[in-house]
């Protein structure tokens, strides 16, 4: 069902469920506050219209706001339906989405509304880990309604009507919109990296329903599997040759090509996203040295070291995947961490949560090794160290503590300084220690990699290891949680 360009609060709702599905609560309830003549105002639903209903038949709570109220101010009773919802959604284990309109609060109400605003978030962070709660910004998010966006699992925004914001551009101190418009879907999804996907309405809404159809109703439930059309053992042709774009490896080694990543245009060096195998949703976190346009050709160049931006998103992620239930596999091809001054500010606090994020998983996890994998980097992405369950390997990949001819530069300085040809020296050293050291097969020796496979394979290999870990259990100490 297409709508129209101004999108109302109700349209938005039937474009997003399924057709008849859509049950009003609350349709009746309106602003009780009289101060500043708010008796002679009409506010329908109090400026949110909530509810229940289906995407392809599955059970979901939705509030959309409504802007021709008040702007979609949120107010006391405004504020109560929402949580409504959210108690609703918790008791029958259904995500919750929310459509967001906003001024932000209402000032009429002032306290009333402040208060109301509060108890939204205590019900959003009480469902968090415990059902999917989806955000998609149409008009404005500002203030307050940003960090109810910020605290839901996947956020959507319009690409040209959105604005997400705490405090306005123009209310930054040497700023204004047209410097840089830091409430721009551009701003938020590249360079703040709130944002997980853009795009026009009916891309958002469609999304929406993608992204439902393929998460698990809560972090009970284990119906969020597909029947497999695709060959279970399908050879992937010429995979290798994707070793630069993961993104590219996992299309290519999900159910139908299916892949849906998450952050696409945030610390683009690491992709996280969705994809299917044998019908099942795994999450996947994987490093990206290059991507390439429609056409096949190469459009940007990452490097492959990871960043402090990457890993804050990847360990995002893999919280998301673990509070559902959803299996995590890892492609790796990294040689380190960013040498930056910007990055180093924040790169061994990154680094470390999505190293905990990745140790404290129970999850079934499946590691394969694409390409490099060096040193700490490598242990920070799901190494057999720190927990994954079974590790592969491509026979060209390289694992170590860093490249061999630095490795050689360093053990073998003094010889080198001293040798009548030091080129010849470092490559006969640089040879040992790839073959003793730094090879898959040297890796496999020492039982750090469960076996090397050919990149063909990769489909069918880590189907079987999912399909062997489908029963896992694991325990962690007994603790209220942990403070990385």
């Amino acid at each position: 069902m297409s709508i129209s360009a101004q999108g109302s609060a109700s349209n938005r709702i039937s474009a997003l469920l399924d057709e008849n599905s859509f049950v009003e609560v609350g349709g009746h309830v309106t602003a009780r506050n009289t101060d500043f003549n708010m008796t002679a105002k009409e506010l329908p639903s109090d400026g949110v219209v909530t509810g229940y209903g289906t995407i392809g038949g599955c059970l979901v709570y939705v509030y959309s706001q409504d802007a021709a109220v008040l702007g979609g101010s949120v107010g006391e009773m405004h504020a109560k339906k929402i949580t409504k919802i959210y108690n609703m959604a918790m008791k029958t284990g259904a995500p919750v989405i929310g459509l967001i309109d906003c001024a932000g609060m209402r000032l009429q109400e002032a306290t009333d509304a402040l208060n109301g605003f509060g108890e939204v978030y205590f019900s959003q962070t009480m469902a968090s880990g415990v059902i999917p709660q989806i955000t998609a910004v149409f008009g404005t998010c500002g203030g307050g309604m940003a960090v109810s966006a910020a605290l839901s699992d996947f956020t959507f925004m319009e690409n040209k009507k959105g604005k997400l914001f705490v405090n306005s551009p123009n209310a930054i101190t040497g700023n204004y919109t047209e410097k840089c418009d830091t409430a721009s879907a551009d701003f938020q999804s590249t360079e703040a990296g709130n944002v997980d996907f853009t795009g026009t309405e009916e891309e958002i809404l469609s999304g929406i329903r993608t992204l439902v159809s393929i998460l698990p109703a809560n972090n009970e439930d284990d119906m969020s599997y597909g029947e497999c059309q695709d060959d279970l053992n399908r050879v992937c042709e010429n995979l290798a040759a994707y070793v630069g774009d993961s993104g590219l490896v996992l299309t290519q080694i999900s159910d139908d090509n299916f892949f849906m990543e998450t952050k696409k245009d945030y610390a683009s060096s690491m992709v996280t996203g969705f994809i299917r195998l044998n019908g099942t949703t795994v999450g996947c976190v994987a490093n990206r040295q290059e991507s390439y346009d429609e056409n096949g050709e190469k459009s940007k160049e990452y490097g492959t070291t990871l960043t402090a931006g990457g890993c804050e998103k990847a360990a995002a992620f893999v919280d998301f995947c673990d509070a559902f239930n959803i299996p995590l596999l890892t492609l790796v091809n990294v040689t380190g961490y960013k040498p930056s001054k910007c990055s180093e500010k924040k790169m061994a606090r990154m680094a470390a949560k999505l190293t905990y994020a990745f140790a404290n998983a129970t999850v079934p996890k499946v590691t394969v090794v694409t390409g490099q994998a060096f040193g700490g980097a490598y242990l920070t992405m799901n190494s057999k160290s720190i927990g994954a369950d079974i590790v592969y390997a491509w026979p060209d990949s390289v694992i170590g503590m860093m490249d061999a001819d630095q490795a050689v530069r360093i053990m073998y300085a003094d010889e080198i300084a001293k040798s009548d040809d030091g080129a010849a020296l470092i490559h006969e050293k640089a040879a040992q220690y790839q073959e003793l050291q730094s090879s898959a097969l040297a890796a496999a020796k020492r039982g750090y990699v469960d076996d090397i496979i050919d990149a063909s394979e990769t489909r069918a290999r880590v189907i079987a290891a999912f399909e062997m870990l489908f029963t896992k259990r694991e325990d962690r100490p007994a603790k209220k949680h942990g403070t990385v």
